[in-house]
C-alpha cells in the first residue's frame, strides 16, 4: 500500500514539474512572439500540453517497429508481383502498396484508400484463396489473438491452431510465409494475447521449411533483430517477438490437408 502511493505521489510531482515547464516555455514563447511578426495566433484556450516528450532518445515500441521493418527487407528481396497479407500493421502494408500491389485481410476491414492497395473482409479461419495458391503472404502478430474473442471473433482454444492450418494451406509451393507472434514463456493472457515457446511454433508449422528464425530481444541490450539466434537468448525470453520465414518446398513441404 505505501509502496502505491509513493508511486503516485512521483507520478504527481512528475506531472507538476512538467507542466510548470509547459507554463514557463508558453510564457518565453509568448513574449518572444511580441518581439516579432506574429503569424500565428496564440491563446491559451488553444493550450495542447504534451509533456513527457523531452526524452534524450525516441522512444518506440520494439515488437512495432522491428518486425515490419524485418519483413520488409525480405520481400524486398523476393521481389514478388503482389503480396498477400493477413491482418498485420496496416503501417507495414500501407508503405508496402508503394513499391507492390497488396491485398490486406481483416476481420475487421481498414477503410483506407491507397494506389496499389485493397482492403477486404476475411475469417482467418477460412481464407479466401485455394490450396497453394499464395506466393507471398504475411500475417504478423495477428495469431495470438485467434479465438480469444477480442475483436469480435468466436471464443475458441483452437482458433489459433485452426488459422495456421488455413496459412499452411494456402500457401503456394515454393511459396513464402512471414509469419510473427510474440516468443516466450508459454501462456496465455487472456484475452489480450498467447505466447509461444520457439519450438511449439516450428511444430505448428512442420509441413513447411523454416528458412530464417528472427528474433526482437525483450531487453534493448541483447539487440535488435537477432537472426537465428543462441536457444539461450531464446529461452530467456518473457514477451520477445519471434519473426519466422517459411517457404512451402515443392516436394518435401507438399501439403498433406
Amino acid at each position: 500500500m505505501i509502496r502505491k502511493i509513493i508511486y503516485k505521489l512521483l507520478q504527481f510531482f512528475s506531472f507538476l514539474k512538467g507542466y510548470i515547464k509547459f507554463i514557463l516555455d508558453y510564457l518565453s514563447y509568448r513574449k518572444q512572439q511580441s518581439l516579432s511578426l506574429k503569424r500565428l495566433p496564440l491563446k491559451w484556450s488553444d493550450r495542447l500540453p504534451c509533456l513527457g516528450d523531452d526524452t534524450v532518445s525516441t522512444g518506440f515500441d520494439r515488437h512495432y517497429v522491428y518486425h515490419p521493418a524485418w519483413a520488409a527487407r525480405i520481400i524486398s528481396k523476393n521481389k514478388p508481383e503482389k503480396h498477400i497479407d493477413i491482418s498485420s500493421t496496416l503501417h507495414f502494408c500501407s508503405i508496402l502498396s508503394a513499391f507492390i500491389p497488396v491485398e490486406f485481410y481483416d476481420y475487421r476491414p481498414a477503410n483506407l484508400i491507397l494506389s496499389k492497395f485493397t482492403a477486404k473482409h476475411t475469417d482467418l479461419l477460412s481464407l479466401p484463396f485455394a490450396d497453394n495458391s499464395v506466393s507471398s503472404l504475411s500475417c504478423m502478430h495477428v495469431v495470438e489473438h485467434i479465438g480469444l474473442g477480442r475483436y469480435g471473433d468466436p471464443v475458441d482454444p483452437e482458433g489459433d491452431l485452426k488459422a495456421i492450418n488455413e496459412l499452411i494451406r494456402v500457401l503456394a509451393y515454393e511459396g513464402n510465409l512471414l509469419f510473427v507472434v510474440p516468443v516466450g514463456t508459454p501462456r496465455i493472457m487472456f484475452n489480450g494475447h498467447r505466447i509461444y515457446s520457439f519450438e511449439q511454433i516450428v511444430s505448428y508449422f512442420s509441413k513447411l521449411n523454416l528458412k530464417e528464425f528472427t528474433l526482437i530481444p525483450d531487453m534493448v541490450s541483447d539487440g535488435g533483430l537477432v537472426t537465428a539466434p543462441p536457444p539461450d537468448l531464446i529461452e530467456k525470453q518473457s514477451y520477445g517477438c519471434g519473426c519466422f520465414w517459411f517457404k512451402k518446398d515443392g516436394l518435401s513441404g507438399i501439403f498433406r490437408g
